[in-house]
């Protein structure tokens, strides 16, 4: 009889694992270890020397031992085990990073320019005093050119004390510059006179350059030579009509906010503009469009997060022209007309519903307290049948009840 040797070697059954129920912890297993067999290189199958290298199943990827007791529901106690991510964290030698972990570039808007002249700073001013006196020597000269043309008036000559003059009378050209310079004198002094109050301002310009800007008050002589523009630098408030906005779920809404700001830079917010005025209010009108609201009646956020959003925007766009934002303030929400009627029934629809599951609630708990206080005390004894039929007459009872005491 021939007995025919196969040429593979013959592989191992594996054992049946063997399980250990210690009473107090988890079920553990003990499963054999079957290493696989190694690969036969051609050399080997020709019949040379084999050399096997150990197979690797997964390479580049992270794996995790989920532990034998983590598979049975029925453990008393199971031990929290602490696992590793089984998603690649990284590759050797390409540098790719997980997706999850790649830091996003924020993009941030960009700002209007601004130019770099255009920087308040204070003009040359006299005190009222000069522009008083420099008039009056005016009119000094004036009185007393006439004097020598011997123009004047007796009656004012005798009022002022003047004697009379014996030279030629008749204006001559020296006399008539004689009043050109008092004249020219008393006009600046007195055409040079300016009263500043407190909290206006004035920018000053000669032939469209900026001179600087006049921010004291009382008496003042300015250059009547320069172009002056008035500016409020107080403390100003803006309550704008409504305006278009949307809620979270881009419900059209009409928003009317209250703006509180100044003008902290007055040469910025005069010439950087047209109107700045009217660039604050498109500031709030283009802000509202970005930022969502709160619609009338909600109670999801706070009214404080979307004033701070408002007024960040706000004052980051009016901040590059002199303008100093310090509150853009909601005071009034309300849905746009196209949309008011249907909102409105839907919000009293979400408040019937609201009621109808208080009051089921509230019934619910009466007729589960009245029936354990009925069975626990032992005042009746009740099967399956009659438990039902009792809930459900004391259902109806309550519900009746509160329909006809109800609102």
């Amino acid at each position: 009889m021939t007995t025919i040797t196969p040429d593979t070697p013959e592989s191992p059954i594996p054992e049946s694992p063997t399980c250990e129920l210690p009473v107090p912890g988890p079920p553990t297993c003990e499963l054999p270890v079957v290493e696989p067999p190694a690969p036969r290189s051609p050399s080997s199958e020709a019949g040379g020397p084999a050399k096997g290298r150990p197979g690797r199943v997964i390479r580049n990827e992270t794996t995790t031992e989920i532990p034998v007791h983590l598979l049975f529901r029925d453990g008393p106690d199971p031990v929290p085990v602490r696992l590793r991510p089984m998603v690649v964290g990284s590759r050797q030698g390409t540098g790719e990073r997980s997706r999850l972990g790649r830091p996003v570039a924020e993009r941030p808007l960009p700002l209007p320019p601004v130019d770099p002249e255009l920087v308040e700073r204070p003009a040359r001013v006299l005190p009222g005093g000069a522009g008083v006196l420099a008039g009056m020597c005016g009119a000094a000269g004036c009185v007393a050119t006439s004097w020598w043309a011997g123009v004047l008036p007796p009656l004012v000559a005798v009022a002022l004390g003047l004697p009379e003059h014996p030279g030629a009378t008749g204006l001559g050209p020296a006399q008539w510059a004689g009043y050109a310079a008092a004249g020219a004198l008393g006009l600046f002094g007195f055409g040079g006179l300016a009263r500043g109050r407190t909290g206006r301002a004035w920018v000053l310009g000669l032939f469209g350059r900026y001179r600087g800007s006049v921010r004291r008050t009382g008496l003042l002589w300015v250059n009547p030579l320069l172009l002056r523009r008035r500016v409020d630098v107080r403390l100003r408030h803006w309550r704008s009509e409504p305006m278009q906005a949307a809620d979270h779920s881009g419900v059209a809404l009409r928003v009317v906010v209250l703006v509180v700001w100044r003008v902290r830079d007055t040469v910025r917010a005069t010439l950087g503009v047209e109107d700045h005025e009217t660039y604050v209010r498109e500031c709030v009108e283009a802000a509202l469009l970005r930022v969502p609201m709160e619609a009338p009646g909600a109670v999801r956020g706070s009214p404080d997060t979307v004033q701070d959003a408002l007024t960040r925007l706000v004052a980051a766009d009016a901040a590059p022209v002199g303008i100093e934002v310090f509150s853009v303030r909601p005071v009034r929400v309300e849905y746009a007309p196209e949309v008011a009627a249907v909102m409105h029934r839907r919000r009293i629809a979400t408040l019937d519903a609201q009621h109808r599951a208080s009051v089921l609630t509230s019934v619910v708990d009466s007729v589960e307290d009245t029936v354990t206080r009925l069975t626990t005390r032992g005042l009746v004894e009740l099967d399956d049948y009659e438990r039902k039929m009792l809930v459900k007459d004391l259902t109806v009872a309550f519900c009746a009840g509160r329909g006809e005491t109800g609102p």
